[in-house]
C-alpha cells in the first residue's frame, strides 16, 4: 500500500471516529509503530490533525468555510475513489484530442490512465501534471502545454493575467475538471480566486466538460461559482454517491456515469 493510500484511510477513521491510536493503526495496516508516525507528522503539517500522545485527533481546519487546504492534503482525501473516477474519464479520450486538466487533486494523476496507443495533446495550468508527464509518457504519446502564469507554492498551479490571456486563445476537445462542491443553488464552486478564471475560460472553450466529483462534494459549497449545471456534458463519480443528488441536473444535458467499484 502506498503512503497516500494508507493517510487517506487514516483521514476517514479519523472523521468518522475523531480520533486514532497508533497501536491501533499499525497492526490494522501492517505497518511498523514508526511508519504510522511519519504518516500523521505529514498529515499533521497539512492541517488535517494534531498529534497527541499515541496518536491524533482531527482538528478544524477551516476546509468548509473556504480556507482552501494545500494540495497534499486534497490528494490523500478519498484518494483511491480519484484513481477510479480518472480511470473512468480516460475511457472517453479519442486519439488526437486536446484536453484540459485543472489544478484538482482529482485530475493531478489523470495522465497514468491514458491508454498508449493514442495521441493527446493536454492543455494544463497544474504543475503536478507537468511532473506526472514525465512518469506517464514512455511512448512519446502525450504533448503538454502550461498556460504560464504566476506559480502558487502552496497548491503547485500557475494562475493570473498570462495563465487567463493564453488559456482565451486554446480550444480543447474536452475540459476534465473537478471542484470543491456542488449544489442546485450555485452550480460548480470552487476554494481558489486564483485559478476559477482559467477554468471558466476552459469551460467555455470546450466542446465538451467532464467532470469528476467523489460522493462527498455534492451538497458542498466551495466560495466562489465558476460554472453551472448546464455547462456539463459527463459527470463521473463512485456509486457511494446518493442518487437523490442527481434530481438537481432534471432538464440538464449531463450524462452521469458511476465508476465500477473494483477498478484498477
Amino acid at each position: 500500500m502506498y503512503n497516500v493510500q494508507r493517510q487517506s484511510q487514516i483521514l476517514e477513521i479519523l472523521e468518522r471516529e475523531g480520533q486514532v491510536d497508533v497501536n491501533k493503526l499499525a497492526p490494522n495496516f501492517n505497518a511498523s509503530k514508526e511508519t504510522i508516525r511519519r504518516d500523521l507528522k505529514a498529515m499533521e503539517s497539512s492541517g488535517l490533525l494534531q498529534r497527541t500522545h499515541g496518536g491524533a485527533i482531527l482538528i478544524g481546519n477551516g476546509y468548509s468555510q473556504g480556507n482552501e487546504l494545500p494540495l497534499f492534503a486534497r490528494n490523500i482525501k478519498n484518494f483511491d475513489i480519484k484513481q477510479r473516477l480518472c480511470k473512468e474519464a480516460s475511457k472517453l479520450l479519442e486519439d488526437g484530442d486536446t484536453i484540459f486538466l485543472d489544478n484538482s487533486s482529482t485530475t493531478m494523476n489523470f495522465l497514468h490512465y491514458i491508454p498508449q496507443n493514442i495521441k493527446i495533446t493536454v492543455v494544463t495550468n497544474s504543475i503536478q501534471v507537468l511532473l506526472s508527464a514525465v512518469k506517464n509518457n514512455k511512448n512519446d504519446n502525450i504533448t503538454v502545454i502550461s498556460v504560464g502564469g504566476s506559480f502558487n507554492l502552496k497548491n503547485y498551479s500557475v494562475s493570473g493575467m498570462l495563465a487567463n490571456q493564453a488559456a482565451k486563445d486554446i480550444f480543447p476537445d474536452k475540459a476534465i475538471i473537478s471542484c470543491r462542491g456542488i449544489n442546485a443553488l450555485n452550480g460548480m464552486t470552487d476554494g481558489s480566486f486564483l485559478e476559477v478564471e482559467v477554468k471558466r475560460i476552459m469551460i467555455k472553450n470546450s466542446k465538451t466538460l467532464i467532470l469528476l466529483l467523489d460522493h462527498s462534494k455534492f451538497g458542498q459549497n466551495g466560495v466562489v461559482s465558476f460554472g453551472s449545471l448546464d455547462n456539463i456534458d459527463f459527470l463521473i463519480t463512485d456509486p457511494a454517491v446518493n442518487k437523490e443528488n442527481f434530481q438537481m441536473f432534471n432538464g440538464c444535458k449531463v450524462k452521469i456515469i458511476i465508476a465500477p467499484q473494483n477498478a484498477d
